[in-house]
């Protein structure tokens, strides 16, 4: 081993040039920038791989979200990697699911210090100058059902021993089961590291012997990749790892803010709440762009308000975030959780039409895959969506943001029919 240890940084998900489809939909959206974030995230990764003089960065896959529109893409990927190999830092690359050997038709010519591993068997760099060795293989295709772990060697013996793998492991929430094992089957291995790729939610798989870790994609590109983004930077010393951070590198951070609206019944009051938790929130990161999505839940009677004057409170919000000094903030969206006062269970006894609405309400969120079926068969007619509109298809909504639509438009007709209540005369 090297006495004198090393570092590296390991990164993944890296998604560059995303295309992020439904920007223009949204009315002021900063869409240049959210778009170039992927790009901006890569260059700061950089800047700290110099800045901190490591010895190799290790991209786990899936640094392409797809076959390139043209060569600019793959051009500056290659640009910021010749910024690394001319200050002698060396980077290994494995290929994931969207960047596989299969998806990739326009190629560049290869740069001396930047190992891409073959898809078609495992292989093992030795880096005997400063004591490790890193093992990795690429995705040949999109899809990889089967479990890839068995064909990687055995450890090197006196190396720190470094694996790079692009998995689901046993599953994982919103991502494709590709190339499934399981930690206790990285354990066996024997290696010291195991830099994962394909999760975009960063986790600590296993804390060490070995250290297994998903570090989450570079920057966060929807509201779904919320918080802190970047990578993880490791240090060696003697064969052991005696310090792991993750460090946040992601140029615009996407958050969802909660606020409980419960018991205000003013426009001003909703806008100084929202600003002094907003506040609050960014406050930690300054220099970034904050993408909230905001979500308005609780009982109150400024729902009647907004369904008289629909956009109000999302209005209100937005002014709102015109005032924060601590960061700058762009406003994705406004949701309404909101629920009229006093009034649902009074109108759930009713036999009328009220009455049965609300009882069939709570029929379908008592049934979240009853619910799913409904949603399809009412949305059966709706044809396919402009391209520009495909995030927007509430086809593609799972159980809980249905169940939110369903409350929200329950405590909308609520609202509507006490505020014709309250303008009936006496």
């Amino acid at each position: 081993m090297n006495p004198n240890g090393f570092s590296f940084i390991h990164a993944a998900d890296l998604h560059i040039d995303s295309p992020l489809r439904g920007l223009d939909a949204y009315d002021g959206a900063p869409v240049e920038r959210l778009r170039g974030a992927t790009r901006q995230a890569l260059v700061a990764l950089v800047d700290l791989a110099l800045e901190r003089q490591v010895a190799m960065v290790l991209l786990a896959g899936d640094i392409y979200d797809g076959d390139w529109a043209d060569f600019r893409t793959g051009l500056f990927f290659r640009e910021q990697m010749v910024r690394l190999v001319r200050a002698g830092i060396q980077v290994f690359v494995i290929k994931g699911n969207h960047d596989a050997e299969s998806q990739i038709s326009r190629q560049l010519p290869a740069l001396d210090g930047v190992h891409v591993f073959s898809a078609h068997r495992s292989e093992t760099v030795d880096l005997a100058g400063i004591g490790a060795a890193v093992h990795g293989r690429s995705f040949p295709n999109r899809a990889v059902p089967e479990d890839l772990l068995p064909t990687y060697p055995p450890p090197l013996p006196g190396r720190f021993n470094i694996g790079l793998l692009h998995t689901s492991l046993t599953g994982r929430p919103g991502h494709d089961p590709y190339a499934p094992t399981t930690p206790q089957a990285l354990v066996a291995t024997g290696y010291d590291y195991f830099a994962l790729g394909h999760v975009h939610a960063r986790e600590v798989v296993h804390e060490s012997a070995p250290r297994i870790v998903y570090p989450g994609n570079l920057q966060g590109r929807r509201a779904g990749e919320a918080g802190a983004k970047g990578c993880e930077l490791v240090t060696i010393e003697n064969g052991l790892i005696v310090s792991a951070e993750f460090v946040a590198l992601d140029v615009v951070r996407w958050q969802t803010l909660s606020l409980d609206a419960s018991g205000l019944d003013r426009i001003e009051t909703i806008a100084t709440r929202f600003r002094e938790q907003a506040s609050a929130l960014v406050a930690g990161a300054r220099d970034r762009l904050h993408a909230l999505r905001v979500v308005l839940t609780g009982e109150t009677p400024l729902h009647r308000v907004e369904a008289a004057q629909p956009g109000t409170l999302a209005a209100a919000v937005q002014a709102a975030a015109q005032e924060i000094d601590e960061a700058e903030v762009w406003i994705e969206s406004v949701r309404l959780a909101l629920r009229a006062p006093l009034t649902r269970e009074q109108a759930a006894e009713h036999s009328d039409a009220l009455g049965e609405l609300l009882q069939l309400t709570d029929a379908l969120l008592a049934d979240p895959d009853g619910l799913k079926a409904w949603a399809q068969e009412q949305l059966g007619a709706l044809g396919p969506l402009p391209p520009q509109l495909s995030d927007a298809d509430p086809r593609t909504l799972d159980g809980e943001a249905l169940a939110a639509l369903i409350r929200d438009a329950e405590a909308t007709v609520l609202a509507r029919v006490r505020a014709a209540d309250d303008e009936a005369p006496e």
